[in-house]
């Protein structure tokens, strides 16, 4: 792939000055601890990440958490219903585990960006783990009720506060800079994909012998990644002395006074508010569009999935991401939502959401891959913590203005609405063109 429409800011990657003096396609060992090897060319496609053993282990482990996260996900959904007979409520219980992030979320950078990631997450994953464990006694006891699983989803939304982007931040010190874009798209990978096994798995569970034992999968799935977190050695642990002084405000500056931040951030806020609304879209779409019943939602939603997957590991083929392929994505994004708008059936709906899926988590990966080439390891938490912030946090306010669209207009109008949205954000990267700020001089999102 093109490496010079993008180059990394000799701030943006610590020591990555030494790194590149190796004679990388010779294919040179970077060092780190023993066992710890990376080779910088062995592998050239979407799973070159694996290479480093850091990331291995971190990738295994994020397998089993991330399954056993959807596995509980849905058995509470199912155990919420049963309990209250409300989709009301059972709305309202799904919701208050995001309102410390929505309220909070920025912060949470600020305390990444002063600590050791790798025993921040240790602790964050310890205390998710218990959580889990404390909601699997309960089951067993029979005191599951309804306000105890919002304590526990209220919990388990504060410790989110800063484990969100201790993770998005810690990835960066697991691999080479150019190998960040196929780790980045692993992860979403792995994200994607056990929003598909999990709720499987949590079907057949709960089918066969209840939810209890759901609350026990999950429980049990964190060891896996705390044990891999005490394992692993990360390429760069990262220089915390020179940690950056300031909270959010100064992380929004930072970030505003780059355009390689501040593009990819107002991209993703815009899109993420109006476009990435598929949960309120998809089930009145397949039951009033299409006159359908759950199979049909479910059918959908597992083809938006499948294409999410393929996205992902695509832009893993991507070493360095340039403003092109942001616009490219956005734009790609916006006519699939547009063409699904028009689908006359489920059939062609199917196919338009398999390449909408595609397009859209292309696109997330490629903003969340240059905000982390380009930020400083001493704002990097921060800016990880906007980035999360804008993408999951623009849902509570989004699903609220697509319900208003949907129930003035229908599905279809939402959906387009989300279009021109996509449309709206290629334009904003379109007219990006000079890097604003000094430092930024050596690097270059605008055409070659």
């Amino acid at each position: 792939m093109d490496r010079e429409g993008l180059r990394v800011v000799p701030e943006a990657v610590p020591d990555v000055e030494q790194e590149s003096a190796q004679p990388a396609e010779q294919g040179a060992l970077i060092e780190t601890a023993p066992g710890d090897h990376v080779r910088t060319t062995s592998r050239r496609g979407t799973f070159r990440a694996l290479d480093s053993r850091p990331f291995r282990l971190y990738f295994a482990g994020q397998v089993a958490s991330a399954s056993g996260t959807f596995v509980q996900q849905t058995a509470i959904g199912w155990l919420v219903l049963r309990l209250t007979g409300s989709a009301a409520e059972l709305g309202l219980v799904l919701a208050v585990g995001g309102v410390p992030s929505l309220l909070f979320g920025p912060w949470g950078g600020t305390v990444a960006d002063r600590v050791d990631l790798r025993s921040l997450l240790i602790s964050t994953q310890t205390v998710y783990g218990v959580l889990a464990g404390v909601l699997w006694a309960l089951a067993v006891a029979g005191k599951a009720s309804v306000a105890v699983i919002v304590a526990i989803s209220v919990a388990g939304g504060v410790v989110q506060i800063v484990d969100s982007p201790a993770r998005q931040a810690f990835v960066g010190s697991l691999v080479t800079p150019e190998d960040l874009s196929s780790a980045v798209s692993l992860n979403g990978v792995v994200m994607n994909s056990a929003r598909v096994v999990g709720p499987a798995l949590a079907g057949v569970l709960i089918v066969t012998i209840g939810t209890t034992p759901c609350f026990a999968v999950n429980a049990l799935s964190y060891l896996a990644v705390i044990a891999a977190l005490v394992m692993l050695r990360p390429l760069r642990p990262g220089a915390r002395g020179r940690r950056a002084t300031g909270g959010v405000r100064e992380g929004l500056r930072y970030a505003a006074s780059r355009q390689q931040l501040w593009l990819p951030l107002v991209m993703m806020a815009l899109v993420g508010l109006l476009a990435f609304n598929f949960p309120v879209i998809l089930p009145v779409l397949a039951s009033h569009t299409f006159h359908g019943n759950g199979g049909t939602y479910g059918l959908l939603s597992t083809m938006l999935s499948i294409g999410s997957v393929a996205g992902s590991l695509g832009v893993g083929l991507i070493r360095h991401p340039r403003r092109q392929y942001l616009m490219a994505a956005a734009l790609a994004f916006g006519a699939f939502l547009a063409a699904t708008a028009g689908a006359p059936d489920v059939a062609v709906a199917c196919l338009t959401l398999l390449a909408t899926g595609a397009a859209a988590f292309s696109f997330v990966t490629l903003c969340s891959t240059t905000l982390q080439l380009h930020s400083s390891p001493a704002y990097r938490g921060r800016i990880m913590a906007l980035w999360i912030y804008v993408y999951i946090g623009t849902t509570p306010v989004g699903s609220i203005i697509t319900g208003a669209i949907i129930s003035a207009a229908g599905a279809r109008a939402a959906l387009l609405t989300g279009a021109v949205a996509c449309l709206v954000a290629a334009a904003i990267a379109s007219r990006v063109h000079t890097p604003p700020h000094a430092d930024a001089a050596l690097t270059d999102l605008a055409t070659a």
